[in-house]
């Protein structure tokens, strides 16, 4: 079963979608949207996408990852299929407290989408096995 946003969030990335495919912008209702919903981190998301920060790195296997560079210039590993950041605001905002759906990084990774803006990088199997154990790593 796959792991699913609350229908407000995808309802409006949906939305945004076929706005950019339309009109190649985003509505201001919709960001006004994204605001409500996501608060100061839609803002933040937004100057994630427009920096270009998201990589979707992908392997000859069909797995892929998106790394975020974060605005203090540490990388962050998010999984969309799973709504997962490693960054540690989604550990402590999203997971622990409850607080977010989720955080500026996996939020940038899932606008980028929509904005079709997210830099490509394809990389070995085992390359991408090495970068998540790296990761792993890092966080322990």
């Amino acid at each position: 079963m796959a792991v699913t946003l609350p229908a407000v969030v995808e309802e409006l990335l949906s939305e945004m979608a076929a706005a950019v495919r339309e009109t190649a912008r985003i509505p201001d209702e919709h960001l006004s949207s994204l605001k409500f919903i996501f608060g100061s981190s839609a803002i933040q998301a937004l100057d994630l996408v427009d920096r270009q920060s998201i990589t979707l790195i992908s392997s000859p296997s069909g797995r892929h990852i998106y790394q975020v560079l974060g605005s203090s210039g540490k990388t962050y590993t998010c999984m969309a299929s799973c709504h997962y950041c490693s960054c540690p605001a989604f550990a402590f905002s999203v997971l622990r407290k409850s607080e977010s759906l989720l955080c500026k990084h996996l939020l940038a990774v899932y606008l980028s989408q929509v904005m079709r803006t997210c830099q490509q990088l394809s990389v070995s199997d085992k390359q991408l096995t090495d970068m998540l154990l790296i990761e792993k790593k890092q966080e322990a």
